[in-house]
């Protein structure tokens, strides 16, 4: 039924998780080129946490967080011609609006989902299988034979890179915390796995390639891992700073990348997506990599909606996820 109410998780200041709680909000029926979700699940991301906490001011409050999400077509607007009601959808909004039991979106944010892929695996997991895919192709282009560094590789986008890169030859060095997060990313392809807590990083690599460095190191870190990753690479080496879980990286001076000819990209992935023309291209080939088991896709929690607090608190521990908002 279109129209009327739902729930969502209204964040109305920016601070703690305390501050998501959930409201009854108004539900419009899809206008023209929209579509109405009943939403089966909604992904939690770092993202998320750098909304509610102010350090992205990117959603204008009081307003509804959540980037993706999937679930079942309910209506349909005027002009839609690629979705029907009962159709099976997962989406990427950059407007937000995700941490919602029902909400209205733009078809052209929405996606087909093949039935062997389930709601909670696409809600989890979109977000960071179409960045990983981004990083690898389009950021820098992975080529067999390369030398990767991935900070964070028991992560959810490490994860994906660890065993993208692995898949097409590279060699792949990781990094991880806790005992959990190494295994994880040893199980997603990493040919070494460095303890970050107890091992100088930079060091390491250095000792694993011989001195020559890494062609590219994916960080989605930022300020503790920032250093080691930049000492980490090799002549003419590439430094993908995709995040920043541990807080934003100092400024510093550009010419410390020339002694070795190195680059720096903060890359954001609405830039690849072109405005979402390329995000069904994307979407579909990251899917059907999923459904052949090709990629580590496992739900590391499951929180009702209105315990997205909760969800955010075990993001914020480092706990292994990624997890997912049950609508």
């Amino acid at each position: 039924m279109s129209g009327g109410q739902t729930d969502a998780i209204v964040l109305r200041a920016h601070g703690g998780p305390e501050v998501l709680e959930v409201e009854s909000v108004p539900l419009g029926a899809p206008g023209p080129g929209q579509i109405q979700i009943r939403q089966h699940a909604a992904g939690v991301n770092f993202h998320d946490v750098y909304v509610r906490s102010g350090l992205y001011n990117t959603l204008t409050l009081p307003g509804i967080p959540g980037l993706e999400g999937a679930g079942v077509v309910e209506s349909v607007g005027e002009g839609v011609g690629d979705f029907a009601v009962g159709d099976r959808v997962a989406y990427l909004d950059s407007g937000y609006g995700g941490y919602a039991r029902d909400r209205v979106v733009d078809a052209k944010l929405a996606v087909p989902l093949p039935h062997g892929v389930g709601f909670d695996t696409a809600a989890a997991w979109l977000l960071r299988g179409l960045t990983a895919l981004v990083l690898a192709d389009d950021v820098h282009r992975l080529e067999p034979g390369m030398r990767v560094l991935v900070q964070a590789a028991g992560g959810g986008v490490g994860q994906l890179l660890a065993r993208i890169a692995s898949r097409l030859g590279c060699t792949v060095y990781g990094t991880a915390g806790s005992e959990e997060k190494q295994r994880l990313a040893r199980e997603a392809g990493c040919d070494e796995v460095i303890p970050y807590r107890e091992a100088d990083v930079a060091a390491r690599i250095a000792d694993l390639t011989g001195g020559k460095g890494v062609a590219v190191a994916y960080d989605a870190v930022g300020a503790d891992s920032f250093e080691g990753s930049l000492a980490s690479l090799g002549l003419r080496g590439h430094l993908v700073l995709y995040g920043q879980a541990s807080g934003p990286v100092p400024p510093f001076q550009l010419q410390r990348l020339g002694a070795k000819s190195n680059s720096v990209t903060r890359p954001f992935l609405w830039a690849y997506l072109d405005g979402g023309a390329r995000l069904r291209e994307v979407s579909t080939r990251f899917f059907a990599m999923v459904a052949a088991g090709e990629l580590p896709v496992a739900i590391g929690g499951r929180f009702p909606l209105a315990n997205a607090a909760e969800a955010h608190r075990a993001l914020e521990a480092r706990a292994a996820g990624p997890f997912v908002l049950d609508c």
